[in-house]
């Protein structure tokens, strides 16, 4: 029977193959078991002679088995582990980065310039009041220019800002002159959604009060900032608007040549102008004092997704929050 055994134990290439064979020899109704059922019709001395050399054959099919289990799950493990293993020598594989979004880039880029230029980079709250939305800005209630912001109003009569502008007034109110700031920031407008409008969008603010602060001052940041946006060779222009919180108001436009397609034209960035005069008697009124008092000072504004559009030819400004991929992914590296 061992030898038996052996011949069906040794090729078994499986554990259930294994069982199989073990069930076939030591089960309830195996070949072991047979035998030692017989050895009740033997006399005692040959049930004696019997039993002990059926005992052996016992031990050693058990040892057989253990030997060979061992066997196969070493194999199985080496297998497993072989399957398994990590070939240092392969090319590694690439895992996709994040990085920054295209606005928050044009936004750190346009603070960095005016950093550079003796600027302070603050933000101010996108839930604001009637007063310094509008009426600190020269803006009050019967005033017609409250038509061009189309407002988004909330049950306790205060506004998710129509412009970074708000902040012209809170600061000078905490602050006295002179001082250079810059506001970046969202806001929001109810208006109807297509390829160049958005209910909620980014602005950067300018605000410069001091002594003797003149147009000329104001042309010349903006041409800063331009030739830190598009190249040296940009330009700035302006041409008469109104805004009820400067006086001059100008909007301004700026010279680009686009180095992809060799095109150079004039587009239109923003608006700004002089600080209006009923602006800072409103922070004299704030402030309970006459220190901005005949100060003098310029404002500009301008759309940071107008920016990143023209500069990186993005068609639609609903691409900005989409979240689709596969814009992210082009602004994902270095940008040019």
């Amino acid at each position: 029977m061992i030898n038996e055994a052996k011949l069906e134990i040794t090729p078994a290439s499986s554990l259930p193959e294994l069982q199989e064979i073990k069930v076939k020899y030591l089960g309830k109704k195996g070949l072991l078991t047979a035998e030692l059922k017989t050895l009740g019709n033997l006399s005692p001395d040959d049930r004696k002679i019997r039993g002990a050399a059926l005992n052996m054959i016992k031990t050693e099919l058990e040892a057989l088995f253990d030997n060979k289990e061992l066997e196969l799950k070493n194999a199985a493990l080496e297998a497993k582990l072989a399957s398994e293993s990590l070939d240092v020598t392969l090319p590694g594989t690439a895992f996709q980065t994040g990085g920054f979004h295209l606005l928050t880039r044009i936004i750190d880029d346009l603070a960095t310039i005016y950093k550079g230029l003796g600027y302070q980079v603050v933000q101010g709250q996108e839930v604001e009041t009637e007063l310094y939305n509008f009426d600190a800005l020269n803006i009050p209630s019967w005033h017609p220019a409250r038509d061009l912001w189309d407002t988004f109003w909330l049950t306790d009569g205060r506004v998710l800002r129509t412009h970074t502008s708000p902040m012209q007034a809170r600061f000078m109110e905490a602050f006295e002159p002179p001082f250079r700031i810059v506001v970046p920031g969202k806001t929001y407008r109810f208006e109807a959604v297509d390829a160049t409008h958005e209910a909620m969008f980014h602005q950067l603010e300018g605000l410069a009060v001091g002594k003797n602060i003149t147009m000329s001052d104001l042309k010349g940041t903006l041409e800063e900032m331009a030739k830190g946006l598009f190249g040296e060779t940009s330009k700035v222009r302006f041409q008469p608007s109104y805004y009820p919180f400067t006086e001059p108001s100008a909007d301004f436009a700026v010279y680009w040549e686009n180095k992809r397609t060799g095109q150079a034209k004039w587009l239109e960035l923003g608006g700004s102008g002089m600080v209006h005069p009923r602006v800072f008697e409103e922070v004299c009124k704030l402030r309970k004092d006459e220190v901005y008092a005949g100060q003098r000072g310029f404002a500009f504004g301008l759309g940071i997704e107008r920016v990143a559009m023209i500069k990186y030819g993005v068609p639609d400004i609903r691409y900005f929050f989409q979240n689709d991929l596969r814009v992210l992914k082009q602004f994902r590296g270095n940008l040019e």
